[in-house]
């Protein structure tokens, strides 16, 4: 007796589920979307890769805040929960604010990594509500002028450059600590004018290495 096939169509797939958390050092990183306002060409989804650190950030949906904020648990344990996954945070911003507010609350110190076109997406200054819930903010500023920035991060939204630089200054009058960066050895980038278009709106300057992420 010849034995039927088995039906593709039958078979059961076990996917990995998404990384919504993952730890590097002493944070705790939330993975809270994958969309963003930028295509920058440095950045790893932009060439064909899923991973940061071997993790593989790839999400199939938007995570429910209240399933992060259960997955986090005590916030105590880390140094910082970053908002930085492999899309812009501020994107997702209620679910920003909630998880924010809930890491507070349970004693835990909060970090936000954004490009600084949260305010510009959504068409309203969002500095004052992170205020409420953030305390430390990483800008990608990426460039000392518009032409390189839009060479290299290739904005969706116009006037993005300028209003990086906005947000970078807002946010340093609201916000404890504000730190603008830019990638060493991304080809035009210089390093020295970065740093002091940060100094200028207030914020501290820490340069990136290129290639290396997380």
């Amino acid at each position: 007796m010849v034995k039927p096939r088995p039906n593709p169509a039958k078979r059961v797939c076990h996917a990995e589920p998404d990384t919504l958390i993952y730890v590097i050092g002493h944070n705790l990183y939330v993975n809270l979307t994958d969309r963003c306002t930028l295509a920058c060409s440095f950045c790893p989804k932009h060439n064909n890769s899923k991973e940061v650190r071997d993790y593989n950030l790839t999400l199939s949906n938007r995570p429910d805040p209240e399933k992060i904020i259960q997955l986090i648990g005590d916030p105590q344990q880390y140094d910082e929960v970053v908002f930085c996954g492999f899309g812009e945070p501020t994107l997702r911003l209620k679910a920003l604010i909630r998880i924010a507010n809930a890491v507070k609350a349970s004693g835990g110190k909060t970090r936000l990594n954004t490009d600084g076109l949260g305010s510009l997406f959504h068409k309203e200054d969002i500095v004052p509500l992170l205020a409420t819930c953030i305390d430390a903010v990483s800008v990608s500023l990426n460039a000392q002028n518009e032409h390189l920035y839009e060479k290299h991060c290739s904005p969706s939204l116009p006037h993005s450059y300028s209003a990086v630089l906005s947000f970078i200054e807002r946010a340093s009058h609201w916000i404890p600590e504000v730190t603008a960066t830019a990638i060493d050895g991304l080809e035009g980038v210089d390093i020295s004018a970065c740093q002091i278009l940060a100094k200028e709106r207030g914020a501290q300057f820490r340069a990136r290495t290129l290639d290396q992420v997380g």
